[in-house]
């Protein structure tokens, strides 16, 4: 190749680089203009799930675990999902299996057929979005998970009417890029975030969905404004570029001893723990 088509060779590879790095910076951005405020959301310390202990009468997300957040000042994780009758309630898995040892999923049950079980080995009951709120009252921060499993976003508006009349402060976060995309159409001035992981780091995650999660390259659909990541995965370059870079509020999950707290507050801005109580 002659010395013409060698520098021809570099420069279009160049410029494919520097195209595909753009397109990169393009998909991973967060919202950069018109942010809601966020400063408020960094005051707090966050209960995963509420203050809660499996093995005790304040199980996950229950209406005692909750209410010991809230009493003892801490801001409350929790996940909704809805329930057959399209009621939202509180309630991580979309399986009952873990949780109240029933078979079937959330959505399986209308909100009274939910009521038979209870949530460990407690007397607790799922709970429904609309009493959480009632409880918590403003007294404490919101990040409340919306839990879409597929493209159906009907949990979006119901929840939101409820949020809508809330007085408390709050925000929204979602593994589905999908839901974040739905609060970017309707809801702008609420703080949204994408939930994300080092997917290929560990467990049974494969495959481009998971790589594609990984590196926040849906970020283009819902613009969030804090991206909330596992606590022991900061340097995922996506995530530093995202909080570093183009200045998303960094959220950590789930930090479980004082020594990762500490750990985390280098590289993170919110911090949902579970576990142990933070000194």
């Amino acid at each position: 190749m002659s010395m013409t088509g060698i520098i021809i060779a570099l420069e279009i590879t160049v410029g494919v680089t520097a195209v595909l790095i753009f397109l990169y910076l393009c998909m991973i951005g967060p919202r950069i203009f018109r942010r809601p405020r966020r400063e408020h959301f960094k005051r707090w310390l966050y209960a995963h799930r509420g203050l809660h202990d499996n093995h005790s009468d304040a199980p996950e997300n229950s209406m005692a675990a909750f209410r010991k957040a809230k009493e003892a000042g801490y801001g409350i994780e929790l996940d909704i999902q809805l329930s057959k009758d399209r009621i939202p309630v509180v309630f991580h898995d979309f399986t009952l299996k873990r949780v109240c040892g029933a078979p079937g999923k959330v959505n399986d049950y209308t909100y009274e057929e939910l009521q038979q079980f209870c949530l460990f080995e407690s007397q607790e009951r799922i709970p429904r979005f609309e009493d959480v709120l009632k409880l918590v009252d403003g007294k404490v921060p919101l990040i409340v998970e919306f839990k879409l499993e597929t493209r159906d976003l009907s949990l979006c508006p119901i929840a939101d009417r409820l949020l809508a009349r809330y007085k408390g402060m709050y925000c929204m976060e979602s593994f589905n890029p999908l839901g974040v995309w739905w609060y970017r159409c309707h809801r702008r001035n609420v703080m949204r975030g994408q939930l994300s992981d080092a997917f290929l780091q560990e467990g049974p995650y494969r495959g481009p969905l998971y790589f594609i999660q990984q590196n926040l390259l849906t970020n283009f659909i819902g613009r969030p404004d804090f991206i909330a990541y596992r606590s022991k995965y900061p340097r995922t370059l996506s995530r530093r570029i995202c909080c570093g870079m183009f200045g998303a509020v960094g959220a950590a999950w789930t930090i479980k001893s004082q020594e990762e707290l500490e750990r985390a507050q280098r590289d993170f801005d919110i911090f949902i723990f579970e576990g142990f109580m933070p000194g």
